[in-house]
């Protein structure tokens, strides 16, 4: 397997001559960064846009679901201040160290267009972005123009791709500070490999190249730290592999490992040990540790290192290149990371701090790079120019994620359209329906209650009551508890939270009124539980309900 070698045009063409002599697929022009042809440039811009419509219809849109939920209600509480007056700190966590929610509320006021508009805007041009970035990084690596397509091709299909089991996909169906974390991190891949590629071939360094780089690093900081550092870590590998001497090449991905660990190790000792109820929340977040993950999640970490360290094999090829390099980097990253989280997270560890840092979510990168890998290396050798090849492809790959998706949200629609109210459709979310009569039926000061685990019911596709009812809530199991995670100063109360609404619906009336009265008076149960107090609201799905006043 030779996906990240940029083979000369005439050993392409004689290998397609031989496979099918009836033609030979045009390729692109040798790849000079400062003298990239408009034609080049325009083909990566049209397929872009037009992967973007593709990924659009097949991974959906679901803004008020998972984390997308999360950072919607700190953008709402941006906007209107006087929103979520109880259990604030839940809704503003994700801004304290991110601009991103501020920028979306600013663009939203700036530009007079309703919230929801914007973050469909938000999300269309982060797909779009990303694809562009992917395809500058191919056609830096790759001559083989069916190769460039193959490979951002498979990356349009493969959005939803779970990684591993970081509790990420590549770019989620919503709207998160990721969505705008990724497509700049790749962006800053794209330019350092350019950049060295300008350097190899004209001796000098591209400062523009290199200051936008830096630039792309600094927006994603800015908008996702950790993600961000992740990113800045892969660039500084990715200059590692770049260096032309083997030696030198091998010694310093040798001390950034090794940097890498002693710092990890540095912050794992220096951290005090958890509390309590710390620990508490950290152990219910399972992706963190290694040690509870599934044989499944476990292959999908082991796999992609295997892959891209078989695409390197052959000996034959300069290992400094932006192609072999880009392989030595993710193989690089994922070694490291899998090291720091073997170490330093366990669900015994005497320190939750490199857990609470998802050393594993770089992956995120490597299998971007597997994913560009493998879709490089159909479309130069298997999809060329057999277009019923390419509408297979789509139609196998595509249409299963598809149904996968569909199946994801089982009870939502495909595209939730900035237009329609959420649940609005006849086959709508009963839960949606029920959050959004919350909304205009209670005060902006109601504070409710609903089962801990109420966002993996059946029906309920993952979708966030603040988010939708604009109401305070008290903290859930998952999404709140993530939050409470990387807060530890909000451990207590998330564990009164879980604590006072567990089995919520299983509950006798008088247990929900022992446990919530001093906190909410509206409660949410499912249609089928039984209770005596008054529901104002019900549907298919679920019942609104009041405790009595005292």
């Amino acid at each position: 397997m030779r996906a990240f070698y940029s083979v000369s045009e005439t050993e392409i063409a004689g290998s397609l001559l031989e496979e099918t002599p009836e033609f030979v697929p045009q390729e692109l022009e040798p790849y000079l960064p400062d003298e990239r042809s408009a034609a080049t440039a325009n083909v990566g811009v049209v397929a872009a846009t037009v992967l973007t419509a593709v990924a659009f219809v097949i991974h959906g849109y679901h803004p008020y679901a998972d984390d997308g939920g999360i950072y919607l209600i700190g953008i709402k509480k941006t906007l209107n201040p006087a929103l979520y007056p109880y259990w604030s700190d839940f809704a503003l966590e994700f801004a304290r160290f991110s601009l991103f929610a501020r920028c979306v509320a600013l663009f939203t006021h700036i530009s007079a267009l309703n919230l929801m508009t914007v973050m469909m805007l938000i999300y269309v041009v982060s797909i779009w972005m990303t694809l562009f970035a992917a395809w500058r990084i191919a056609a830096c690596c790759w001559n083989s123009r069916a190769g460039c397509y193959g490979a951002v091709s498979l990356l349009a299909l493969c959005f939803t791709m779970p990684v591993a089991g970081t509790s990420l996909v590549l770019m989620d169906p919503y709207v998160t500070a990721r969505s705008i974390s990724m497509p700049c991190s790749l962006f800053a891949m794209a330019l350092f490999l350019e950049s060295m590629q300008i350097y190899r071939q004209q001796g000098r360094l591209p400062w523009r190249r290199l200051c936008l780089c830096a630039a792309s690093l600094a927006i994603a900081a800015m908008i996702h730290p950790l993600m961000a550092a992740y990113a800045m870590g892969c660039v500084i590998l990715l200059a590692c592999s770049s260096l032309a001497h083997g030696r030198r090449r091998a010694g310093a991905i040798l001390a950034v490992c090794l940097f890498s660990i002693a710092a990890a190790a540095c912050v794992y000792g220096l951290t005090p040990a958890p509390t309590p109820e710390y620990a508490q929340v950290a152990q219910a977040r399972t992706y963190w540790f290694l040690d509870c993950w599934h044989w499944y999640e476990q292959f999908g970490m082991i796999a992609p290192l295997a892959l891209l360290a078989a695409a390197l094999l052959p000996t034959d090829t300069d290992r400094s290149a932006p192609g072999p390099a880009l392989a030595q980097m993710a193989i690089a990253a994922g070694v490291i990371a899998l090291i720091v989280a073997m170490l330093f997270t366990r669900t015994s560890s005497a320190s939750y701090a490199i857990a609470r840092l998802q050393p594993m979510r770089i992956y995120q990168m490597v299998y971007v790079v597997m994913i560009l890998a493998i879709g490089e290396f159909a479309g130069r050798r298997v999809l060329k120019r057999h277009y019923w090849r390419w509408a297979m492809l789509f139609f196998l790959v595509g249409g299963s994620m598809l149904f996968v998706q569909m199946r994801t949200f089982p009870d939502s629609e495909h595209i939730e359209f900035p237009w329609e109210s959420p649940g609005s459709f006849s086959s709508g979310n009963g839960w949606e329906q029920g959050f959004v009569w919350i909304r205009n039926h209670t005060p902006n000061d109601a504070v409710s209650a609903l089962d801990a685990d109420y966002i993996t019911a059946a029906g309920e596709d993952a979708q966030n009551f603040s988010a939708i009812a604009e109401r305070s809530a008290l903290p859930d199991y998952a999404k709140d508890g993530g939050i409470a995670a990387m807060a530890p100063r909000l451990a207590g109360e998330w564990i009164y939270g879980e604590a006072a609404q567990k089995n919520l619906n299983e509950e006798t009336d008088a247990q929900r009124e022992n446990r919530l009265r001093s906190s909410v008076e509206w409660f949410v149960v499912s249609r089928s539980t039984k209770t005596d107090f008054p529901c104002v609201y019900r549907n298919n799905a679920i019942q609104v309900c009041r405790l009595p006043r005292h």
